[in-house]
């Protein structure tokens, strides 16, 4: 069997992935209370929450991009 993580290497992931104080607090819960499935469901909500902000940043960059684009055509004026 391999060996488990650590409680120091649970809580240092949750901290990498951006889990605040009061969501890791919750992980902790679910672990302690051996609730898989509300681990998981956890873990997965939290990694859709990412991919969201994953997403909207794209849309950020996008809209520079285009703009980059519009300016080295020489078709991005400003009237005043």
């Amino acid at each position: 069997m391999d060996n488990p993580l650590s409680n120091e290497a649970i809580v240092r992931n949750l901290q990498d992935a951006g889990c605040d104080h009061m969501q890791i607090q919750k992980f902790i819960q679910y672990l302690e209370n051996q609730d898989i499935q509300k681990q998981l469901s956890f873990l997965k909500c939290h990694r859709c929450t990412l991919i969201n902000e994953v997403h909207n940043v794209q849309k950020k960059i996008d809209c520079l991009d285009y703009l980059i684009y519009q300016l080295k055509k020489g078709e991005c004026t400003y009237e005043k």
